[in-house]
């Protein structure tokens, strides 16, 4: 009998009740963001009546299935069986996928599993006290829902149950664990809302966009506490790095963090979930295909979030055509990878580095200069833009013949202006040594100038993220660093992370041009693929500029 009632159970836990609800009341809950599940937001969403209906409906789901086991004279194990099969069909319903793609939760059918067992009144209200107790210290609802399946668990060891009981019960409260593991994060992160809390979504007053991250270096995983935990070990030698890597290419994107306040000019407020796929620089670019699915779910997990428009940091930003794939795949949200106010920045940056280069009594026109990772977008338009100023430059670039078609048409253009300067093209970094000034722009996972390679007293401006420059640099004498793409963000602006660029209201441009699109509804203006529109360009530093973003200098 009890063969035939278990998958009886897996279907009735499986039932979409409050899908088929919500559709009465026109609201498709395969759209939903998490943040609008939820018994308070259900109320919000779908009126007293529905809401309590569906959580009836769900408390049923669990009810019903152990009432019909006990009625039969199954044993608490077998009744403990059917409560797993009950709560896996409501999780993973496998025959209705279609309807039902959301991450549910199900603390009603949770309160129904436990209302369902045969369980004296004294035990039996352990859980409810439990979660109570919970919801009512934290104000989160998960951590009171949570509460249900370990209450059942301390009620099976206060009961005295047997091995194979206490067993079955903690596998009940693993699946809610694992269930809920997203918003543990995020309470560990504090950017779980709280009951009363406003949700961090899209509203009159708020705008809501998201940016896909990673960690540059070992040490930038410790900085989730959902991760933190490990680094003891990592220190210890019980677990090393190549191992860490290889569990964190099972990991899908996760919501780490938030940046916070950010206020423009006009008086609206944008947030930005922070989400990450936490593969380091080299390993997005030895597997690019990995790096792509990891891109597209972490796309639409920034639109379950409410984000409008996810932005692609770092290496992030040329995985998959630079955006074009998962553009394609997650057509319902907008997908920019941050090049035309890069761009922006460096047009706006170069002019006043020249200007307080030249203060020093130096000329231009006897100037080296030279651009590192000539072969891409951004390098090469710094190229262009300071060629008629300096008397020499170096072009270094991985693609020989690229570097020497390129060079040859910028030497054209500039002799048709009477302004050619010497060029010199060389895919070595040691080229730049004779260099006073130095820009560099590389998709290198690691650092590509070192001391051996820069001249006492150069300027070096990096927009490589991570940076091109490796730290030993700064101690040549006189060797002056500065970082590229750099903006301070509007308002009391703070990212809950270190994002490695300075103060907590500074981010890279990438960022704030998802912030700007996000704001502006410029959804056209969007930086997809390798090529950069003028116009686009000189778009976003005028708006960024009207809505109090500053490039940093």
């Amino acid at each position: 009998m009890t063969a035939f009632l278990l998958p009886l159970a897996y279907l009735v836990g499986a039932l979409p009740l409050g899908y088929w609800l919500a559709r009465r009341r026109g609201v498709d809950l395969r759209t939903a963001s998490p943040y609008t599940l939820g018994l308070e937001n259900a109320l919000r969403r779908l009126g007293f009546g529905l809401a309590l209906l569906a959580f009836l409906l769900d408390f049923l789901k669990g009810y019903l299935p152990l009432l019909l086991g006990r009625a039969l004279g199954f044993s608490l194990a077998e009744l403990l069986l059917l409560a797993l099969a009950v709560y896996l069909g409501h999780l993973y319903p496998l025959f209705l996928r279609d309807p039902w793609p959301l991450r549910a939760k199900g603390a009603g059918v949770l309160l129904g599993l436990v209302a369902g067992l045969p369980l004296p009144p004294a035990l039996g209200m352990v859980p409810v006290a439990l979660g109570l107790l919970l919801y009512a210290l934290t104000g989160y609802a998960s951590l009171g829902a949570l509460g249900l399946p370990l209450g059942l668990l301390l009620a099976g060891f206060l009961g005295g149950w047997g091995g194979v009981e206490r067993l079955l019960a903690g596998g009940l409260f693993l699946l809610a664990l694992w269930r809920y593991k997203e918003n543990l994060g995020r309470i560990l992160e504090g950017t779980e809302p709280k009951l009363g809390n406003p949700l961090p979504l899209p509203s009159d007053k708020q705008v809501v966009c998201a940016f896909l991250i990673h960690p540059l270096t070992l040490e930038d995983f410790w900085q989730s506490p959902r991760f933190r935990w490990l680094r003891p070990l990592v220190r210890l030698g019980l677990l090393k790095q190549a191992w860490m890597e290889r569990i964190s290419e099972r990991f899908r994107p996760m919501k780490v963090g938030e940046v916070r306040g950010v206020r423009t000019a006009d008086g609206r407020e944008v947030l930005c979930h922070l989400i990450s796929a936490p593969l380091l620089p080299h390993q997005i670019k030895d597997k690019p295909e990995l790096a792509v699915k990891r891109a597209i779910q972490g796309a639409r997990l920034a639109k379950e979030l409410g984000a409008t428009v996810v932005g692609l940091g770092a290496f992030w930003s040329v995985v998959g055509e630079k955006g074009k794939r998962v553009q394609e795949a997650v057509p319902g949200i907008e997908v920019t990878n941050g090049g035309a106010y890069t761009a922006g920045t460096v047009k706006a940056a170069i002019p006043q580095i020249l200007a307080h280069f030249a203060q020093g009594g130096k000329d231009l026109k006897a100037t080296t200069a030279a651009v590192v990772g000539a072969n891409g977008v951004v390098a090469f338009g710094i190229a262009r833009q300071i060629a008629p100023l300096v008397g020499k430059l170096i072009l270094v670039g991985r693609d020989l013949e690229r570097l020497k078609r390129a060079a040859e048409t910028l030497r054209k253009n500039l002799e048709r202006k009477g302004e050619a300067p010497e060029i010199q093209v060389s895919t070595e970094v040691g080229a730049i040594r004779e260099a006073d000034l130095i820009f560099t722009a590389t998709s290198d996972p690691n650092p590509v100038i070192y001391p051996e390679h820069v001249k006492p007293g150069a300027w070096i401006y990096d927009e490589g993220v991570p940076p091109d420059v490796h730290p030993s640099v700064r101690g040549v004498p006189g060797v002056r660093v500065i970082p590229g793409g750099v903006v301070r963000l509007p308002g009391e602006a703070r990212a809950t992370l270190d994002l490695h660029f300075g103060a907590p209201d500074q981010v890279p441009a990438c960022l704030a041009e998802t912030m700007v699109l996000a704001a502006e509804e410029a959804f056209d203006r969007k930086s997809l693929g390798g090529e950069l529109k003028a116009e686009n360009i000189q778009f976003f530093v005028e708006r960024a500029e009207a809505l109090g973003f500053r490039v940093v200098d």
